[in-house]
């Protein structure tokens, strides 16, 4: 007889909609973030933020902050790869989709790939982050400890 312990069923539909909750928790948060940071500083908000490159940057305060809130973005989304994802092996492909396809909303956006040294730093530091922080959160759960039955022992 098997053991069907951790076994995992193939399901693309189960996977698509993870995909999509995983952008949904990505762009919300996100935006959540960016309008905290713009009332900080009294900034108006627009999508720009999100999903134009020359946003990101060192020289500007509004710049920095921005990739303050993508940051702090990529610690919450680690937190949704552990609440709906909540298997280790699979935070690094969830982390790197939701990178992939905002890269490809930005393309679409700018009308061309991303041109900016601080866009891509960002970028590979918050994929680094959430999926680092999203395995280790994963690997915890799933690493606890299986309660045995400690029921009577026999002596024989």
């Amino acid at each position: 007889m098997a053991s069907h312990f951790r076994s995992y069923i193939w399901d693309p539909v189960l996977i698509v909609c993870q995909i999509v909750l995983m952008q949904c928790i990505y762009y919300s948060f996100l935006g959540l973030w960016l309008a905290g940071v713009d009332s900080l500083v009294q900034s108006s908000r627009s999508l720009d933020q999100i999903f134009s490159y020359e946003v990101l940057g060192f020289a500007t305060v509004q710049g920095r902050l921005s990739m303050m809130a993508f940051i702090l973005n990529s610690l919450t989304c680690a937190l949704g790869l552990w609440f709906f994802i909540r298997r280790g092996k699979q935070c690094l492909d969830f982390t790197v989709t939701v990178h992939f396809f905002h890269m490809i909303g930005c393309w679409i956006y700018n009308a061309h790939l991303p041109a900016a040294l601080s866009w891509w730093l960002i970028n590979v530091a918050c994929m680094a982050l959430m999926a680092v922080i999203g395995e280790y959160l994963c690997m915890r759960t799933e690493l606890r400890a299986i309660p045995v039955n400690s029921g009577p022992k026999s002596n024989l």
